[in-house]
């Protein structure tokens, strides 16, 4: 018979921590929280200092007899939730049904379930801490009342089924918005010319910069084709001449371990997980995985936090691995420090592995594909982050005709460091370009170079990515860790927002809802104030502000807004946009629907007609099989994009890259588009016959005499 009950929340984390544990004590899972407030009701009581009332969640009888039955069989219970805000709350709960006193040491915690934390944590059970209770307690009841008294609202006003949630409605303000500047930006032109040179019969290319003035050079845009044809009438019959060679060394610092919100950029740019899969995925590692022999194993630390700091212990073994696979010049002379952001709880440490040991490439066969992938991007962050920097030899040289200025830059690794295991995406998706120069010297005669002027346009700000609108949070301080992915889960849900082209664009319905949170919930919506709550929150956490009081300040103004809505908010009605498609099936006009996917095309019938398809996105080349239909984009089960012909199921043809339309020189076969590394990096057209290797560039070089 047991001795000790420890109750944690879920079956891996039980099966995990009970390995190390042993015989006298016994691990049950709660499945999470065993309470909480009312769904049919507000579960608030304003008038008595919010008091919340909670009942027990559906479903949870069963679970909660359970453990009240072992309760009652040992000598003393521990409750091993996770190490926060919301694992605090659910061994309060689980206290107040088992009858626990919640000031005896019942609270055990731990950063990473290996065995040496766990056992040590058991040594040291503290008392459960009501600030940290306090602090969910107060987000809990904000985000209640928010939601339970416009969300009806809304229903009334607008159409049912419709939320507002405190956080949420701030992230879509922050699309809605980014998509009216994207509508307001007006482009102004602009122009480039590039010198394609050669030199010790290797090419290289420069820019125009601009023009040398009492010797110096001074840059100069080019504002139209006006402007461009100046400059090659300046150049014409000119000699290239260097005038400028400065060599230099940059260091480039490792990006410190990751964080929850850095997690989540990262594993977006690298590895296209979505926000909820990339917290799911890192749950399971955290509460352990059977690595065969060693057993069930915690392969990461906890996977909520906003630190970066790492223990002393974690640094020694990374500063141990380092040097023994690739020896003491990549370690850095003194040991890595990261500093917290402003604001940052530091209540844990960053995200890493629980021993560098763990190579990803020794326990791939226990880990599903996604498993790895996550892994491995943390482990090599982490190891990354405790290595020495790179160095990288830089050159830019100018180059002078006439005096007109082109200038070319380039860099190349002297010292790989940190960057022979990692280095970080970009929100771009561009990999970062390393770009030689040959060896040039000052007064140096260059040939007349292939000029390439090109024509541009400024472009407006981008539409937020899952990492992008992540990023944009924490820089704003809206929501917390825990927070980021269950909003933007939240936002599509609704309908408020789409992913396309895997950026977020507002609805028609998150618009409104926006334009009407702006005109009469001012305070909600606005992004200080949100911002100001989530720091009042953390002074809750942190035992300086008291929750009811912070409640209270809020819900004065809320209170007001909420009549004068009532009152003055005007029925929205939400016009179906017609397409110009009939329905197959009785006729009438079909009509743009929003879903979880996107935008589709339904008959306006339903129910009486069911009938809906997706829109088939054409990309203005003819099917080169059929030679009747076109090609239009699809996605597969798995949303993964093809082109196919318009003509299916009479016509099978496809491809999994976008046709240009042009034939290949060699065999004949569709010319693809490709870009090298991922997201926006260089286009390159190439055969779609595998077999085939030919590629070529989009653009075509101009000679320097043929631009006139």
């Amino acid at each position: 018979m047991a001795d000790y009950l420890v109750i944690v929340e879920s079956p891996a984390k039980a099966k995990t921590i009970g390995k190390y544990l042993g015989k006298k004590y016994v691990v049950k899972a709660s499945m999470g929280h065993v309470r909480d407030l009312p769904k049919s009701q507000l579960g608030v009581n304003v008038k008595e200092d919010f008091s919340p009332k909670y009942i027990t969640i559906r479903g949870k009888g069963d679970v909660i007899k359970e453990l009240r039955d072992q309760s009652k069989k040992v000598k003393a219970v521990y409750l091993a939730a996770d190490p926060d805000r919301e694992g605090e709350a659910i061994a309060w709960h689980l206290a107040n049904v088992l009858e626990i006193d919640p000031t005896k040491e019942c609270r055990v915690v731990f950063n990473e379930i290996t065995k040496d934390a766990v056992q040590e944590s058991f040594k040291h059970p503290r008392k459960i801490n009501m600030d940290l209770v306090n602090a969910q307690q107060a987000r809990r009841i904000l985000d209640r009342l928010v939601g339970y008294q416009i969300s009806p609202l809304l229903w009334k006003k607008v159409k049912k089924g419709l939320s507002a949630g405190r956080v949420q409605s701030v992230a879509v303000r922050l699309i809605v918005d980014r998509e009216n500047e994207i509508r307001n930006f007006k482009p102004e032109e602009y122009w480039t010319v590039t010198a394609l040179f050669e030199s010790n019969k290797q090419k290289f290319s420069a820019k125009f910069y601009g023009y040398a003035k009492n010797g110096q050079a001074q840059s100069a845009e080019l504002h139209n084709e006006q402007e461009v044809n100046e400059l090659l009438a300046h150049l014409k019959g000119a000699k290239y001449q260097i005038v400028e060679v400065k060599k230099s060394e940059r260091k480039r610092n490792p990006s410190p371990p990751f964080t929850t919100s850095t997690l989540q950029q990262e594993a977006a740019r690298k590895l296209n997980f979505r926000a909820g899969k990339t917290m799911s995925i890192a749950q399971q590692l955290y509460e352990g995985i059977d690595i065969g022999a060693e057993g069930t194993v915690g392969l990461i630390t906890y996977m909520r936090t906003d630190s970066t700091r790492i223990s002393p212990t974690a640094q020694a073994e990374a500063k141990e691995f380092i040097t023994h696979n690739y020896g003491d010049a990549y370690y850095p002379k003194t040991v890595r420090q990261y500093t917290a952001k402003e604001g940052a709880q530091d209540a844990h440490e960053g995200v890493r592995p629980t021993s560098v040991h763990y190579h990803p490439d020794k326990i791939k066969e226990h880990l599903t594909r996604d498993q790895l992938r996550l892994y491995r991007l943390i482990w090599e962050r982490f190891v990354a982050s405790q290595m020495a920097p790179a160095v990288l030899d830089t050159m830019t040289v100018d180059i002078q005709a006439n005096d007109a200025i082109f200038r070319a830059t380039g860099s190349k690794i002297k010292f790989p460091g940190f960057m022979t295991l990692y280095i970080e995406g970009t929100d771009e998706g561009k990999e970062e370009d390393e770009k030689f120069l040959p060896p040039l010297e000052k007064g140096e005669s260059l040939k007349a170079p292939k000029l390439d002027p090109k024509q541009h346009f400024t472009q407006p700000p981008p539409r937020y990515t899952e990492a992008r609108l992540v990023k944009a949070m924490e820089e704003l301080g809206i929501g917390r860790p825990s927070t980021y992915a269950p909003t933007l889960e939240t936002i599509q849900k609704r309908g408020y927002v789409l992913l396309e082209d895997k950026r977020f664009v507002p609805t028609e319905l998150g618009e409104i809802v926006v334009q009407l949170m702006k005109e009469f919930f001012t305070q909600i919506i606005d992004v200080d104030f949100t911002a100001q709550l989530e720091e009042n929150l953390d002074g809750v956490e942190e035992g300086q502000v008291d929750w009811v009081m912070m409640l209270d300040q809020f819900y004065g103004d809320f209170e007001k807004e909420l009549r004068v809505a009532e009152e003055e908010m005007k029925h929205v009605t939400l016009e179906e946009e017609v397409s110009d498609i009939p329905c197959e099936k009785c006729g009438r006009m079909m009509v743009y629907k929003h879903g979880r996917f996107g935008k589709f095309l339904a008959c306006p019938g339903f129910p009486d007609c069911r009938n809906a398809k997706p829109i088939l996105k054409e990309v203005g080349v003819a099917c080169p099989k059929c030679k009747t239909g076109k090609i239009v984009e699809r996605r597969g089960k798995r949303r993964r994009v093809f082109y196919g012909c318009d003509q299916y199921p009479n016509c099978d043809f496809i491809l999994w890259d976008r046709p240009v339309g042009r034939d290949c020189p060699t065999c004949g076969q569709p010319l693809v588009s490709k870009r090298s590394g991922k997201g926006e990096g260089k286009e390159m057209w190439v055969c779609s016959n595998t077999e085939c290797s030919h590629k070529e560039e989009p653009a075509v070089l101009i000679e320097s005499g043929a631009a006139e």
